[in-house]
């Protein structure tokens, strides 16, 4: 049971990891996201946030292999992930790679709560 409940929390650790790489470019976030980034202000928020993720994700593949990381990650994550998609649902009319990546982190969301009870089963 521990393994299966390393694996989840690695693959959702994978799924906040992988927008890390936007930090690298203004490009790279403009083809993750699917925006136009030309101000600068944006491009330094949008890749303080790829490297936020980064930490979540960070957290989260640790607390694969130390359980008493876990309770800290799963917070983390799911507010992470789930404030995501429920600023999206407010603001609405997000183009189809925001609305990817909510689509991803309802998943991933899903799949820490189901880490969760399998962690405290």
């Amino acid at each position: 049971m521990d393994t299966l409940v390393t694996v989840l929390f690695l693959a959702v650790a994978a799924a906040n990891l992988l927008p890390m790489f936007g930090a690298a470019s203004r490009e790279r976030l403009q083809i993750l996201y699917g925006v136009t980034l030309e101000d600068p202000n944006l491009v330094i928020l949008m890749r303080h946030r790829a490297i936020l993720l980064g930490i979540v994700g960070a957290l989260l593949a640790a607390a694969a292999f130390q359980p008493p990381l876990r309770p800290a990650a799963i917070l983390a994550g799911l507010v992470s992930m789930l404030s995501f998609v429920l600023i999206a649902r407010l603001v609405g009319e997000a183009n189809s790679q925001l609305r990817r990546v909510a689509r991803v982190d309802i998943v991933a969301s899903a799949v820490l709560l189901i880490a969760a009870a399998l962690h405290w089963a």
